[in-house]
């Protein structure tokens, strides 16, 4: 996982490097890019086309736009007419940093470089595959999948939402990106059909364990370690896992999308061990 880390991170600044883009917008699109993330939706991509393939480095600018996609996201949501958070992978906030007006082009033009990216595989890969490919993630990232988790996200706010209502929000908003790194990655690589099914199903309970995990670090994490303020969901009155079911609810049901998360994976035999890991990572991570 540090490696793949190290060689996402190793591919970002050329967003910028390689792009006519004026100065200052383009420092802060790499602001934006920068800071201690961690990386699992593209480490999901490469760890999915891996098992199926080697040409890691022509599948490493797909990869990237995952997490270009991702990044888009937290900087909108972190907006004062989002989520208005101060801090963001242990450092300020992007509209903080460069304003709001700039912070919202950056998240646009993060969005529609990934678009480039993911396109641009296509000189390495069958047209039809990468487009396939294309199709999931674009599809998760849209309002039928992330946006439009965002959207009930901030519809929920004020509300005592009932459990199945939170994860239908964390499904698309979590959930759906998560799931579609995997699916894409396994796509691009020509996974068999019985694989991406493992995959999917894969995706769907990391997605909703991550969303746990990360609702409980609100609550109980530390600020210096998570690399954003505490009790943010309290304060804008959202619904989460702690809240409807306790800090213990919320452990129990964290435990058991971890095992169902095993499960899937094990239907991909030896391959799959390292999304069991992964599950393992997921539940204990403090961060």
């Amino acid at each position: 996982m540090e490696r793949i880390q190290k060689t996402v991170e190793t591919y970002l600044p050329r967003i910028v490097e390689e792009r006519s883009i004026p100065s200052r917008f383009g420092e802060a699109i790499s602001y934006a890019l920068g800071g201690k993330g961690k990386r699992i939706r593209p480490f999901l991509f490469l760890q999915a086309f891996t098992m199926y393939s080697s040409r890691e480095e022509k599948a490493l600018p797909f990869a990237c736009a995952i997490e270009a996609i991702h990044t888009y996201s937290l900087v909108h949501d972190d907006l004062p007419v989002m989520d208005d958070d101060d801090f963001r992978r242990g450092r300020l906030t992007a509209h903080r940093v460069y304003g709001e007006a700039n912070a919202l082009l950056v998240g646009d033009a993060l969005l529609t470089v990934a678009c480039e990216l993911m396109t641009s595989t296509g000189k390495d890969f069958p047209p039809r595959t990468v487009q396939k490919a294309m199709e999931v993630v674009l599809k998760a990232s849209g309002p039928e999948g992330m946006v439009g988790g965002q959207y009930l996200d901030l519809k929920g706010e004020g509300r005592k939402l009932e459990l199945f209502q939170l994860e239908e929000i964390h499904r698309s908003k979590t959930g759906a990106l998560i799931t579609a790194s995997l699916l894409s990655g396994g796509i691009l690589g020509e996974a068999p059909e019985e694989d991406l099914e493992a995959l999917r199903t894969y995706g769907e309970e990391l997605g909703l364990l991550f969303q746990i995990t990360d609702d409980l670090l609100d609550v109980v994490g530390d600020p210096e370690k998570t690399g954003k303020a505490g009790k943010k969901d309290a304060e804008l009155g959202k619904s989460t896992y702690p809240g409807l079911l306790g800090i213990k609810g919320a452990r129990e049901k964290a435990e058991e999308r971890r095992l169902f998360a095993e499960k899937a994976a094990g239907k991909l035999g030896k391959k799959g061990k390292i999304f069991i890991e992964l599950a393992n990572f997921v539940y204990y991570r403090d961060r």
